[in-house]
């Protein structure tokens, strides 16, 4: 970071505004999207095929991007997936007006957003530990600040869309949306320009640039994850909890809105409430947390975030216990990514983490395209409540991973010394995935 000898706030400031910005345009087509299909097609199965289609290629991107993101430099590929995913989004409703959108181009379109989303928020993502340090703020603080933006900022959304879908529609949404990606580009573009933690950083031991040279630093990524247990076990446990997010999200709970809850504004009031609460935890959290064993407060947060959302919406048609459930999940969710983010940056060397966040974020959202598709088939096949019993079951089981087995006893191990490298030989943990934002 160049220039001063005091505190830079300012590009931590910038990333904070550009994913909230983005992130409140995320529960605008989280909302928009399924309600857009729903409307148009009528069809459960048929916005679960867009909802595989939207997330197949984030797995892609986050398998194969950790080497580019570094390479080309973390602003610009934060701008570029920016401006891709608000032409990708725009493009919806504009064929839509103009008579000209197939079910087929719909698809295509969300592949490619879900292609060049996920290195944006990786790129931005992996820059909290020197904008936090530059910003004079602790990295566990800064943490639960960042969360709880991104919370906030989806709450705000998803109140916005269930108020737009009602009044002027899905398409209006979705134009909206495209919007907040360019004010995201343009946060970042202006003001990290000049932070050296976000420019390309080719590796040392790899300078050239070669498809070889591309292959070594993303196996790289690869061995230092296979080399923690807990690592693994992370990637494992939020891997299948996406997977169940992503059909909870796209398919289930929009189908619950539609056909028990009255419409769209009530499916943006539990969304946002989800959203608020979880705003809540992640600044007790940032407050309190740290006198807490992360292991306790991890399952014990996970468990209440979960499984109940599903069995509620089961059992109940009326908006009001919905909400109350809500409100508990979000407040049990707000812990979980402070906990993980600051698991990761004490643990990953910086050299490797753009590597690193790619291959475990591709591990984590594995499972999200079948998600989606899989709750679309078993909804049109056995009926919502049978599928909401059957992922509220799955979702319990997975959960109770961090009390059973005991490789999650590392989440509370002391921090890795940064005072001599990392060996290929050595364990010291890797990156604790995040659970899927957008």
């Amino acid at each position: 970071m160049s220039g001063g000898h005091g505190p830079r706030r300012l590009p931590f400031a910038a990333v904070l505004a550009a994913n909230t910005v983005s992130i409140a345009g995320s529960s605008l087509t989280l909302i928009g999207v399924p309600w857009f299909v729903l409307e148009t097609t009528g069809s459960a199965g048929r916005a679960g095929v867009v909802a595989f289609c939207a997330t197949l290629p984030v797995v892609v991107a986050a398998l194969v991007g950790g080497p580019v993101i570094d390479r080309i430099g973390r602003r610009r590929v934060s701008v570029a997936s920016d401006l891709v995913c608000g032409l990708a989004v725009a493009a919806i409703p504009l064929l839509h007006w103009a008579g000209l959108l197939e079910f087929w181009m719909l698809c295509a379109l969300m592949a490619v957003g879900g292609l060049v989303h996920t290195p944006g928020l990786t790129a931005r993502y992996v820059l909290l530990p020197s904008l936090a340090e530059h910003a004079g703020t602790s990295l566990s603080r800064a943490a639960s600040l960042y969360d709880a933006v991104s919370r906030g900022a989806r709450m705000l959304g998803a109140a916005l869309a269930g108020l737009l879908i009602a009044v002027a529609g899905a398409e209006t949404v979705l134009l909206l949306d495209a919007a907040t990606f360019g004010v995201s580009a343009l946060l970042v573009a202006l003001l990290l320009r000049g932070v050296r933690a976000a420019e390309p950083r080719p590796s040392a031991t790899a300078p050239a640039v070669s498809f070889a040279s591309y292959r070594a630093e993303l196996r790289e990524g690869w061995a230092f994850l296979l080399r923690s247990r807990l690592l693994l076990g992370i990637t494992m446990m939020v891997m299948l909890t996406n997977g169940m997010d992503q059909a909870w999200s796209s398919v289930l709970l929009p189908v619950h809105g539609r056909d028990e809850l009255g419409g769209a504004a009530s499916v943006g009031l539990l969304v946002a409430l989800f959203g608020g609460f979880a705003l809540l935890g992640a600044l007790l959290y940032g407050a309190w947390g740290e006198r807490f064993p992360r292991r306790a407060v991890f399952a014990a947060a996970f468990l209440v975030s979960g499984a109940p959302r599903y069995v509620m919406a089961a059992l109940t048609g009326t908006t009001l216990p919905m909400a109350v459930t809500m409100a508990l999940a979000g407040l049990g969710a707000g812990a979980l990514n402070p906990i993980l983010t600051t698991a990761m940056y004490e643990q990953v060397p910086e050299e490797l983490r753009s590597r690193v966040a790619g291959v475990t974020t591709a591990g984590c959202e594995l499972t999200m395209p079948l998600g989606g598709l899989a709750g679309g088939l078993l909804v049109e096949a056995y009926g919502l409540g049978r599928t909401l019993l059957l992922f509220g079951g799955c979702y319990l089981l997975t959960t109770l991973s961090p009390v059973v087995f005991p490789a999650w006893r590392g989440l509370d191990a002391a921090p890795v010394s940064r005072t001599e490298p990392v060996r290929p030989g050595s364990a010291p943990g890797g990156r604790t995935p995040h659970r899927s934002a957008r």
